[in-house]
């Protein structure tokens, strides 16, 4: 669907709150008592003025961050200086400790294609359950219902990445090969026949299962009566990265790796996060799949030739993503999610993304800076 979206904004870590009510009341009252309330309240001014100035706290859980990872928040923060006008959200996971770089990852935007990542999850869980097979045939057709009157839409295939899977529009195709072309070419017209069997409520309690709560599916592709009613499918930065640590940890029998890419519990819910439901063949196939993604002009562009990146890219008019998982050869992979919104060419935005990837890529390659004489020196995180 080519339409420009505006971004939804919600909190996001590092920004702060209007003042307390009693302190934005101060300037009236020093009018009426100036000397006396003076002295009682310059403590207060000057510890709300260090709590504004002070970087954001960082979770209980969250290990010290790595002189790596320091320099990684450093590359973010000079690249996204040139975002203009657009609207930006990243989340970058170093599988090998838990380090975050965040930057606006709360936001919600537009999911574009990045939702048919929570798709094929929900698939292979129904797999997992015994609720489908790989090799179970699944009618093609180009007729679906809008979610808002049920009333009957189709696909055009000139706005598809993946036209030729519209040539077996009338006969059938396995589960697997679906799973497929939804990820490697995009393909809308098999999107919406996955969430016709799975059913959009469906994919959303797997993503709530897994701990992403602001993942939101609602509907197939191109249903025009539920995006005028403002009925979208949304994501934000730290669910995707989420989502594919998941992924990842499923994948590797590593101790070290599953224990950093494990979600922590929502301390403000008082409930545990639930095991994800992929079992390790799942995670190795969807791994194979994302991998092998033919849409390669963001993060892929910004990294050297021939590195392997298990990826997914979402556009539409304004609206550019790209969310995986990098490996670097010899080491751990990592994470990294980059959203926009507000782009005015696709181009530009694909050569922002590149350029964040390759700032990323390049800040971890840099030796750690000497400690300067006098300083302790940098303890190594615990083992995980």
């Amino acid at each position: 669907m080519t339409k420009p979206v505006t971004v939804c904004h919600a909190h996001s870590s590092g920004r702060f709150g209007r003042r307390p009510g009693f302190l934005r009341r101060v300037p009236r009252l020093l009018r009426l008592h100036p000397t006396p309330l003076l002295l009682l309240l310059l403590p207060l001014l000057l510890l709300q003025g260090c709590a504004a100035a002070a970087p954001p706290s960082r979770a209980p859980w969250d290990t010290p961050l790595t002189p790596r990872t320091q320099a990684v928040e450093k590359a973010l923060d000079r690249t996204l200086r040139h975002t203009g006008s657009a609207g930006v959200a990243v989340a970058y996971l170093d599988l090998a400790n838990g380090n975050q770089a965040l930057r606006q990852e709360t936001l919600h935007f537009h999911a574009a294609s990045t939702m048919k990542v929570p798709v094929m999850i929900a698939a292979w869980a129904a797999v997992d359950r015994g609720d489908m097979a790989l090799d179970q045939p699944i009618a093609v057709r180009n007729e679906f219902r809008s979610i808002v009157d049920g009333s009957r839409y189709h696909l055009e295939p000139g706005d598809d990445g993946d036209p030729d899977l519209y040539a077996a529009v009338g006969g059938t195709r396995p589960l697997s090969e679906l799973i497929r072309h939804m990820i490697v070419r995009s393909s809308n017209l098999a999107t919406n026949l996955l969430i016709d069997q799975l059913s959009a409520s469906r994919v959303t309690e797997v993503m709530r299962q897994m701990g992403a709560y602001n993942v939101q599916v609602l509907r197939g592709v191109e249903d025009e009566k539920a995006y005028q009613a403002g009925f979208n499918n949304e994501v934000t930065a730290y669910d995707l990265m989420l989502l594919l640590a998941a992924i990842a940890r499923a994948a590797d029998a590593a101790p070290a790796v599953a224990a950093a890419a494990a979600p922590p519990p929502d301390p403000g819910s008082g409930e545990h996060t639930a095991a994800p439901p992929i079992s390790r063949r799942a995670a190795a196939a969807m791994l194979e799949v994302l991998k092998a993604q033919e849409f390669n002009e963001k993060i892929p562009a910004g990294l050297p030739p021939g590195t392997a990146v298990a990826h997914k890219t979402g556009d539409i008019t304004g609206v550019h993503h790209d969310a995986g998982i990098v490996y670097p050869p010899g080491e751990p992979p990592y994470v990294l999610v980059v959203l926009t919104s507000g782009f005015d060419k696709e181009d530009a935005a694909n050569r922002f993304i590149a350029a964040l990837s390759r700032s990323v890529w390049q800040a971890r390659e840099l030796p750690p800076a000497a400690p300067r004489r006098g300083a302790g020196t940098l303890q190594p995180p615990p083992s995980l």
